[in-house]
């Protein structure tokens, strides 16, 4: 299970990190309380649904033949059955420039919706940064957007202080790439992450905290990079 964005946060860190099953029980009930202090979507990716549909059938298809491969670590990522164009996600890049998520393109990337005050979030970023780590180059990337509000102090001395060093960093203070992919059918809290082809279009997605520094994980990545090729 996931974390509801909440109205206000305290923005306290934990002082210690629990397992990932651990952190989705309590999300469980965090998200029962929190559920009024949602984020609506108040816009839409654009481009006319025919045009998506045919831009995205292999994606459809990707995802339908990975299907055997979403077991263990990677059981709640689900195989697309409706298209999804993320070109336009919008997020800053490092230098706080605006990016859309095209200009990250041109190989399969897993994009992970985060937040500091998110407990489930907090814990899988290390694996997130060993995946990276392991399967990340030319050919796949990590794509971790911090959705935290205000400037990029509080996610940059988070990376800090769990040693991130391989994920690059970005930020969407408007939260408007949660609202973008609550608005497609594929985010209802954090965190979430959605595995997108080269072209942008969403292959399968999953709503909840996962392992990433796995065996399951390595093999789901291995495979949509074969299919890049």
């Amino acid at each position: 299970m996931n974390e509801k964005i909440p109205e206000t946060s305290d923005g306290k860190s934990a002082e210690s990190r629990p397992s990932i099953l651990k952190i989705a029980a309590i999300a469980v009930a965090i998200g029962a309380i929190a559920g009024a202090g949602g984020i609506y979507a108040t816009g839409m990716l654009s481009g006319n649904a025919g045009g998506t549909e045919t831009a995205c059938a292999a994606a459809i298809e990707t995802g339908a033949s990975l299907k055997p491969l979403l077991t263990g670590e990677v059981a709640a990522m689900a195989p697309r059955t409706q298209a999804n164009d993320l070109s336009g996600l919008t997020f800053n890049d490092g230098d706080g420039n605006a990016i859309t998520l095209a200009d990250t393109g041109g190989k399969p990337r897993l994009v992970n919706l985060w937040a500091t005050w998110c407990a489930p979030c907090r814990a899988e970023m290390p694996a997130l940064d060993a995946l990276q780590a392991e399967k990340g180059g030319d050919d796949f990337e990590v794509v971790a957007i911090s959705v935290d509000g205000g400037d990029d102090a509080k996610p940059r001395a988070f990376f800090e202080e769990i040693g991130i060093e391989t994920l690059g960093f970005y930020h969407d203070p408007t939260i408007g790439a949660f609202n973008t992919m609550k608005k497609e059918g594929l985010a209802f809290g954090l965190p979430v992450t959605v595995l997108v082809d080269s072209q942008n279009c969403v292959v399968a997605n999953m709503n909840g905290p996962a392992e990433w520094a796995s065996e399951d994980a390595y093999r789901l990545i291995d495979a949509v990079k074969a299919k890049n090729e």
